[in-house]
C-alpha cells in the first residue's frame, strides 16, 4: 500500500512531527510559503493537509492541490479554512475540539484574576521601586460579582463553571439557549454586557461574529467593567474597544495605543499552549488523517 503524501503547515511539537514522518510521506513548511511557491511535484501528490489553526487552508491553496482528500486542523478554530471550497471538492475537514477547553478556560480565569487583583501592575510596581515611595491602589474582589459569558460552548461552559468557585453569579449569551446550562440566559448582548462586571468572550470566530463586541457593548459594560477575550481577535472591534482588549484583532501587529495603556493586560495567542495539550492535539490531528486513509470514520469531522 502506498504511503499517503501529507503537506503540513505549522510549528508542531517534535513528537507530532516524528509521528507524521513515521506514518506519511511528509512535506513540512514553517512558516508556510505562498501557495504558488509550493513545488509542483509536491502539489500534485498531496492527499492530506495537516495545518495549524493560525495557518488554515485558503481557497487558493485548496485549488492547487488536485488530489487533496482531507484537511486535518491542529486546533479548534476554522475561520482560516475555506470551508466552502473544501465542501465543493468533497474534501473532509477535521479539527481537535475538547482538548483545548481546560487550558483556555484556565487562562481566561487567570486574566480575570490578573486584572481584578492588579497582578501584572503590582509586579511592575515592586520592580520599578514605586512600592518604596507610595501605596498601591486597591484592587477588586471577585466574590458576588457577575460574570457574563459570551458563547457557552465547551470553553465558555468551562469558564462559567470555574467562576462559580469564586462565588460569582454567571449569566451567558449566544445565538441560542443551552437546555443543560444551569445559568441564566440573556439573549441581548447589550443587556448581557450591562449586567456584567466581567465579560468573558468565548464564542467562535469568523465573519458571523466579526466585531460582535462593538463600541455599544463596551459602553454597556461600562468603565468599571472588565473584558476578557479568549476568542478570535476579530470578534472585538479593536479601534472602538482599545481600552479593554487582551486579544488583538490584527495579531501579532498590536496597536501602539493599546500597548501604552496601563489597564490592559496583553498576551500572545497562547491560551492552549501547554505541552500536554499540544501533544494531545497533535495526536488527534494525526489520528484523523490515519482514519481517513484507512477508510474508517473520522474522529472529529467538521459538519
Amino acid at each position: 500500500m502506498t504511503t499517503p503524501d501529507v503537506l503540513a503547515f505549522g510549528a508542531f511539537p517534535e513528537e507530532t512531527v516524528d509521528e507524521l514522518e513515521r506514518r506519511f510521506a511528509l512535506t513540512l513548511f514553517e512558516p508556510p510559503p505562498a501557495p504558488g511557491q509550493i513545488p509542483e511535484h509536491v502539489r500534485d501528490r498531496v492527499r492530506g493537509l495537516a495545518t495549524a489553526v493560525n495557518r488554515g487552508a485558503s481557497g487558493e491553496l485548496i485549488a492547487l492541490l488536485p488530489k487533496l482528500e482531507i484537511i486535518s486542523c491542529f486546533g479548534v478554530g476554522l475561520d482560516m479554512i475555506d470551508l466552502a471550497a473544501a465542501r465543493r471538492r468533497g474534501i473532509a475537514v477535521t479539527n481537535t475540539p475538547g482538548l483545548v477547553v481546560d487550558d483556555v478556560a484556565d487562562l481566561a480565569i487567570g486574566l480575570m484574576l490578573a486584572s481584578a487583583r492588579q497582578i501584572v501592575f503590582a509586579d511592575r510596581f515592586v520592580r520599578d521601586g514605586s512600592w518604596q515611595k507610595e501605596s498601591i491602589a486597591l484592587g477588586r474582589s471577585l466574590g458576588r460579582k457577575t460574570v457574563g459569558v459570551l458563547g457557552l460552548g465547551g470553553i465558555g461552559r468551562a469558564i462559567a463553571d470555574r467562576c462559580t468557585a469564586f462565588r460569582m453569579q454567571v449569566i451567558y449569551g449566544g445565538p441560542r439557549r443551552k437546555p443543560d446550562a444551569p445559568y441564566e440566559y440573556v439573549a441581548d448582548l447589550i443587556e448581557l454586557a450591562r449586567r456584567s462586571d466581567y465579560l468573558m468572550v468565548a464564542c467562535k470566530g469568523g465573519p458571523e461574529t466579526r466585531h460582535l463586541v462593538s463600541a455599544a457593548v463596551i459602553a454597556a459594560l461600562g468603565p468599571a467593567g472588565t473584558l476578557v477575550n479568549v476568542a478570535r481577535g476579530s470578534v472585538v472591534d479593536e479601534a472602538a474597544l482599545v481600552a479593554a482588549l487582551d486579544v488583538f484583532e490584527n495579531a501579532p501587529n498590536i496597536s501602539p495605543e493599546l500597548l501604552a495603556l496601563p489597564n490592559a493586560i496583553v498576551q500572545p495567542h497562547h491560551a492552549n499552549a501547554t505541552i500536554e495539550t499540544h501533544h494531545a492535539v497533535g495526536r488527534m490531528m494525526i489520528e484523523n488523517l490515519v482514519a481517513h486513509f484507512d477508510g474508517r470514520p473520522l474522529l472529529t469531522p467538521v459538519t
